[in-house]
């Protein structure tokens, strides 16, 4: 597996926010959102070709982690997710999965955290109708839904985008209390900013809200 950074941390967004977590980041990915914060990998996927034996070794320099979250780019598509998943539950470790949910893959999960990309996250150029195409999958979505205790993680970046959230929302079958807006942005600045009218979003549509905390703690770098 291409795998770009492993590392321990706080879990930044969702609904475990706060929970000190070891983060596997697989390398690759089938979107190009225009506002990645990882463009290593995804519009210049990085990283190291590791087996998952060594990915395991690396993991248990961690000892104090109990959570774990398979990121990416897309972890979904990285060959040997779904070993590597059924591994890490085999030493008693939380798995929370982070994916577009473009793709289903009979991968091990306690949370699956799926953040279908809205239309802000549009590229230009050669990636744009690939990405179009590929950043909505209802019937995927709906089988991750019936399949997994999941969440909903939404990408704010204006006002408008809550028709966006409301409407694939309504098309899946997606309850209120599942659904978590969240600031797109990489500064602190611009999360405040854009925090303030997404919360009042959440308040009135029964949403929950969501920091990046991360970005908070550390800034916009990796291994946070």
């Amino acid at each position: 597996m291409k795998i770009a950074e492993i590392f321990y941390s706080v879990q930044g967004e969702g609904m475990l926010v706060g929970v000190p977590s070891l983060f596997i980041r697989t390398s690759g990915c089938n979107l190009r959102c225009s506002w990645c914060d990882t463009p290593y990998t995804s519009w210049n996927p990085e990283g190291e070709e590791l087996s998952i034996a060594a990915i395991l070794e690396r993991a248990n320099g961690y000892k104090a982690a109990r959570h774990v979250v398979l990121t990416g780019g897309e972890p979904m598509i990285a060959p040997g997710i779904v070993e590597l998943s059924e591994r890490l539950r085999a030493r008693g470790m939380h798995i929370t999965i982070e994916t577009a949910g473009t793709v289903s893959t009979p991968v091990v999960c306690d949370l699956m955290s799926i953040s279908p990309k809205l239309s802000n996250s549009m590229p230009e150029g050669v990636f744009k109708a690939q990405h179009e195409r590929l950043r909505l999958q209802p019937e995927v979505l709906r089988r991750l839904m019936a399949d997994y205790d999941y969440q909903l993680k939404f990408v704010m970046a204006r006002e408008e985008d809550l028709s966006e959230v409301q409407s694939l929302a309504s098309a899946i079958g997606a309850p209120a209390h599942k659904i978590v807006l969240m600031p797109e942005g990489i500064s602190a600045d611009v999360l405040n900013r854009r925090g303030a009218w997404i919360a009042e979003l959440c308040k009135e549509h029964g949403y929950r809200f969501s920091p990046r905390l991360h970005v908070h703690l550390y800034g916009n770098k990796r291994g946070t």
